[in-house]
């Protein structure tokens, strides 16, 4: 199929998963866990905050940031995590590593603050 005649080529550009996964371990309590096979999942206090496989972050985003991201070009809904408004990112042309990496620590704040006062405490929350 040949593009359209004045149409903009598109780039995709692939998220760099060991620069990511190296961000997702450098918040407090983070740890790196294999599940369902060969994904990769970055956890704190035992849940999930963020996945990552082939060539796709998936990670917790807030309720009123869902929609918006979710409809931005490499972006969309999780499989099996939407309901829990998760986004998946296999394209960073509409995201920057910096917008991935904020997202993470995004991510990570939001799964802390659904932790047991105590264990929100302990985190610094």
């Amino acid at each position: 199929m040949k593009p359209r005649a004045g149409a903009k080529p598109t780039f995709h550009v692939k998220p760099d998963l060991a620069e990511l996964e190296r961000c997702a371990l450098a918040l407090p309590g983070a740890t790196l866990d294999v599940k369902w096979g060969d994904v990769r999942v970055a956890c704190v206090d035992g849940r999930m905050f963020a996945t990552f496989h082939r060539e796709v972050v998936a990670y917790k985003v807030a309720p009123d940031d869902f929609l918006a991201l979710s409809g931005l070009p490499g972006v969309r809904p999780a499989p099996y995590l939407a309901r829990a408004r998760w986004i998946a990112v296999s394209d960073c042309s509409a995201l920057t590593m910096t917008d991935l990496k904020a997202g993470l620590a995004t991510s990570w704040k939001l799964v802390v603050q659904k932790l047991p006062r105590a264990r929100r405490a302990f985190y610094g929350l």
